[in-house]
């Protein structure tokens, strides 16, 4: 076999290969299998928003199938996920870390923060679900909880003592595998 350069690469069962590219896929994903949970069984209809692109070209095929080849983001996007919940609109971004001390700032944008505050401002449930992904602790955090740590702090990090006193631990399920939803019926009384 060729090798691009003349070289070649063995990988054997203690070789780690380290990817960055999706970072935060596994939380995604578990959130994904649990709107689809909740979706199959009529408890609420949350989606992942889609990244909102522009596309610019497309390649010529024979076959029906649109393959993009270039395309930017149309706008910034907000949240991760938004839908609704017993009449309530909910909205809602997720998050891992590696790091096992604090959830660095850095991981959410300034036209997400004020997206938050929007929906928070006008009676929305909004909140980060943010994953310790090292330690395997998840943590709901309110978005008013969010927000006064951002609005009184100049820290660039949400210490994790912060989420152990104003979140809460969403304990790892089978089905759901991550159960927001109970956390947010015990934070509103069932609604």
């Amino acid at each position: 076999m060729k090798y691009p350069m003349g070289s070649k690469k063995i990988m054997n069962s203690t070789t780690k290969v380290v990817t960055y590219g999706n970072r935060g896929m596994d939380l995604e994903k578990e959130i994904n299998e649990t709107n689809q949970y909740y979706l199959e069984k009529d408890i609420a209809v949350i989606y992942k928003k889609p990244t909102p692109i522009k596309v610019v070209k497309m390649a010529n095929s024979k076959s029906n199938q649109g393959i993009i080849k270039e395309a930017f983001f149309e706008m910034p996007s907000t949240t991760d996920y938004n839908g609704i919940y017993k009449l309530k609109y909910i909205d809602f971004e997720a998050k891992e870390t590696l790091n096992e001390t604090s959830f660095p700032l850095n991981n959410i944008h300034h036209h997400q923060i004020e997206h938050i505050r929007r929906i928070d401002h006008h009676g929305g449930i909004c909140f980060l679900i943010v994953r310790f992904k090292k330690i395997n602790l998840t943590y709901l955090l309110l978005a008013r909880d969010f927000l006064d740590f951002v609005d009184e702090n100049t820290r660039k990090s949400i210490p994790l003592e912060y989420f152990k006193i104003k979140g809460y631990l969403i304990k790892d399920k089978f089905l759901p595998r991550v159960d927001y939803l109970s956390v947010i019926d015990q934070i509103y009384g069932g609604m």
